[in-house]
């Protein structure tokens, strides 16, 4: 079995004549968070959005060592890959349960019973709100409820779009936290974040997308020390 869960070569996306992705490969080991950064239209979120199919794209995407690039969105839900969008997309008439178990469609009644129950093991809130309209939520738990609807569906691969965008710095370390609490878990993590600092300080490896294409990449800890990222992205002059 290889170490690579998710392998995306020489990915093209465009809209229209506008090319937001030109000839980015990336690879996400298996139990490793991996970590997309760049500044706002660099092309992260369009980027996840064609590795979820929800875009279509040129290129090669191989998840579990087959080429998923034609597959639909429910074809790769069903094979282990979830997305949380940048906008949560949740159903803000419905409550918090009724949410989460539309995350859990495509498995049995009875692992949607045992999914349901470790979320709410994961996410202590969401069970004392469970009954709540989704729409009620502050910020933090819509994100908490965004992430427990995507790992109803059992994911290998949790993708996540910029996760702490618009959140108090503790909840951003909560969140952070629950990410590396799902690592540890056996989950792979693919996650786009303009936080550069807290993503690199969490992730194994990491790639730097600018105008679409991919301009650095390595280990993660590496990239926190390299003078330009540090002058670039983490707010700090380098010496």
């Amino acid at each position: 079995m290889s170490d690579l869960l998710l392998s995306i070569r020489d990915l093209h996306v465009a809209y229209g004549k506008v090319q937001a992705v030109n000839g980015v490969s990336i690879d996400v080991p298996r139990g490793e968070i991996v970590t997309v950064i760049g500044a706002n239209g660099a092309g992260k979120t369009t980027l996840l959005n064609a590795a979820m199919g929800i875009l279509p794209a040129r290129g090669a995407i191989t998840f579990e060592g087959a080429n998923i690039l034609r597959r639909p969105v429910e074809d790769r839900v069903g094979s282990g890959m979830t997305l949380v969008p940048e906008r949560r997309e949740l159903f803000a008439t419905m409550p918090v349960e009724d949410n989460l178990m539309l995350g859990g469609f495509l498995v049995s009644a009875s692992e949607r019973n045992e999914q349901i129950e470790q979320v709410y093991t994961r996410f202590p809130r969401l069970k004392e709100r469970r009954r709540q309209l989704a729409g009620t939520l502050s910020g933090g738990e819509r994100q908490m409820l965004a992430m427990g609807r995507a790992l109803m569906a059992k994911p290998r691969l949790l993708m996540l779009d910029e996760p702490s965008l618009g959140l108090a710095p503790l909840i951003v370390a909560d969140i952070f936290s629950i990410i590396r609490d799902l690592r540890s878990a056996g989950v792979s993590i693919l996650l786009v974040e303009q936080n550069a600092r807290a993503a690199l300080r969490l992730a194994d490896h990491a790639y730097v997308m600018e105008l679409g294409e991919i301009t650095m990449s390595g280990k993660a800890s590496d990239l926190a020390a390299d003078p330009k990222i540090v002058e670039t992205y983490l707010g700090i002059a380098a010496h």
